[in-house]
Formats: structure tokens, sequence, C-alpha cells
């Protein structure tokens, strides 16, 4: 291909990524610390995390060494998106990259940050059981069972919409959750992993993936399935469970900064009436930003507003608005075909095409770096 070409349709390219680094939100709360490189589509990344180091009393007598442990999860760009589309000549294809009122590569990049966004806040999925802010279900008791997590209930009423949820009983010393419902006195519960190799930040000791190591529980235990439905928030309530949602974070020892909320329009409304929320700067200055931050932290965290069909739910059974560290979620993303037709047959046109591959994973050490909280206006 002639470098003319080359050229226009790197620079294409370049521009389209700009504006969805620029106006999305995915880059504002991930982070890229993988290993390995995006060399075709499906590429396998690994995302290591280390064990976390104690300090130990110190006696005068010899010390002993810990040992630096680590896990290994994998991301995996699984996720493959296109844009073909006619261009009648080398000039006018110049004129979308040239000029700043084009709407093409506006379009593309807006594309681009639509079906990454909606892809990357889909990972409220992988908050940490426990890590949840909602109405708790908590009628009737329960006995388990010790190497399966069968769960019978008495006076319950288990729902499918239950699967995925945190669950704890009384006795038991972390949370599990629900792997799966057989009927409203049934449903089994898990540890909450998936990666091989994890340990329990607790003991050390490894973990069984799809396994349960909780033990048995005597009949007439109480229990939490965490946020089973949303929480109806005001502007009068809504920092209310936003600094809940901190605390989750703090107790789980995750850093201050680079904290991160993401809500849909009717939530942002009521944190900008809220009577704690300060905007910061000029009059300008208090209108979002292109990635939808408000101009004012809230509760600690940098809140993003977007539009309700990127947030996992709806306005009447309420958002899980997924919020956290950036630390938590790895994101990697990379263009492997980028090239045109200069001849159309049946046509004097040129066409453009590209390919993008991305991922992301939320490794099982990271999740107490996420917070869900599921609340409705």
């Amino acid at each position: 291909m002639a470098t003319y070409p080359n050229k226009l349709i790197e620079a294409f390219a370049s521009q389209a990524l700009k504006v969805f680094y620029m106006k999305s939100v995915s880059d504002a709360i991930t982070n890229s610390d993988y290993e390995g490189q995006i060399k075709d589509t499906s590429s396998i990344l690994n995302v290591l995390t280390f064990g976390k180091l104690s300090a130990q009393n110190y006696t005068g007598a010899d010390m002993t060494a810990q040992d630096l442990t680590e896990s290994n999860a994998q991301l995996i760009t699984d996720q493959k998106k296109y844009f073909y589309f006619k261009v009648k000549d080398w000039d006018t294809f110049r004129s979308y990259i040239k000029n700043p009122e084009n709407t093409i590569v506006e379009q593309v990049g807006n594309e681009i940050k639509k079906v990454v966004d909606t892809f990357v806040l889909g990972f409220v999925s992988d908050v940490a059981a426990g890590n949840r802010i909602g109405t708790d279900y908590t009628t009737g008791t329960v006995e388990i069972a010790a190497t399966t997590g069968a769960v019978t209930g008495t006076g319950t009423t288990f729902t499918s919409a239950m699967v995925g949820k945190g669950f704890k009983a009384a006795g038991q010393s972390k949370w599990y959750r629900v792997k799966t419902f057989t009927d409203a006195t049934h449903i089994v519960i898990e540890n909450d992993v998936d990666d091989l190799g994890f340990a329990d930040p607790f003991t050390g000791a490894p973990v069984t993936v799809g396994g349960y190591d909780g033990g048995a529980i005597a009949a007439g235990a109480t229990y939490i399935v965490q946020a089973n439905t949303a929480l109806t928030v005001t502007k009068s309530t809504i920092f209310q469970y936003m600094t809940q949602a901190a605390a989750t974070l703090t107790n789980a020892e995750i850093p201050y900064d680079n904290r991160f909320m993401v809500v849909p329009a009717d939530i942002a409304a009521l944190i900008r009436q809220a009577p704690e929320f300060i905007s910061q700067g000029t009059e300008s200055g208090r209108t979002a930003v292109l990635n939808g931050m408000l101009s004012g932290q809230f509760a600690g965290f940098n809140v993003y507003e977007v539009s309700d069909d990127r947030i996992t739910g709806n306005a009447t059974d309420g958002y899980r608005c997924l919020g956290g560290h950036k630390s938590a979620i790895c994101f990697a993303m990379g263009l492997v075909r980028n090239q045109v037709e200069q001849d159309i047959i049946g046509n004097f046109g040129k066409a453009y095409k590209s390919l993008y591959v991305y991922g992301a994973k939320v490794a099982d050490e990271r999740r107490k770096a996420l917070v869900e909280l599921f609340i409705k206006a």
C-alpha cells in the first residue's frame, strides 16, 4: 500500500482513540498493569497480584522472613469490534481527520466509548462478596452442609436473583457467594474465587475454586443475603450510603486516592442537589467534564455520570452502581487491524476498516477494591 494512505489511516485511528480516551469512563476507573503484549485477537495477558506483607514485632531475636507470594490471573482480549465504511477519495478521508468539526472521528470514538464503558461497568458482578450495599435479605433461618455448601432454609423465600450475591451466616468468618438457586428453601453457596492459586488472605491457605470451605452450620442460624434489593435514595440520604460504600473500602485497606463511583443520570442529579456536595471551580467548571466526572468529590469518590443504558439494572428495579479503586480492574485494548481497500469492486470509492480488541479482568485478591451500590431514585 502507498505511504500516503498508510499515514491517513494511522492518523484516523489515532484521532478516534484520542476521542475514546478523552471521554471514556473506562480509562479513568481501570489500570493497565498487565504483562504481555496484544498481538492479535484473543491475546492472553498476565495480571500479577502480590500477597500482603505484615509488620512483625522485633524482640532482638532472629527475624523470620515472610514468603512473598503472588497469584497470576489471566486477562483475555476476547471482545472484538470492527468499523467498515466507504469514502469517496483520499481527500475526503483526509478531511475527516483534519476538520475539527467533522462527525466521523467523533462517531467512531464515541461508539468505542459506549461499548467499552458498558463492558467495563458490567464487572459489578466481580465485586467482593460482602462489599455490596443495598437492602439485605434476612428472612428465616438456615442450615448449611459441611462440604457442599448446600443451604436449607426454614421460612425463607430464596430467589434466582440471589445468585452471585454475598452470603454470610452466623458462625461463618467470611463472606461467600450464592452459586445456584434451586427453590425457595434451597440454594448453594461457594467460595468467592475464580482464579487458581488464590490464597485466603487471613490464613494463607489455598481456596478451592467452585468449592466451599466454611464448614457445617447447624439449623436455626441467622444469615444475610447482601443487597438483595435496591435502596431508594433521595438527595438527603445519598451521602449516607456513599459514605457507607467508602467505609467498606477503608475497612478493606483500600487507598483513599483514585476512588470512583459511576452512577446514572438521575442519581447524579440527586448528588448535585445533596447539601454535602460542594462543586469546585467556576460556573463552567460545575458542568460535567468530557468523561462525565462531576466537578467535585462526593463522600471521597470521584463520581462519574453515564447514561442509564451503560449501568446494570434499571430505574424500576434499581441500578447496580460500580465503585472502588482503579487498581481493581485491569483493562487492555488494542487496534489489531487497520487498513483500506483502495478499489471497491464496481465503484470508484475506497473503504476503511479497523478491528479493535479488548478485555478486562478483576483478579480475586483485587475484588475487595470494588464496591456495589444497589440503589434507585
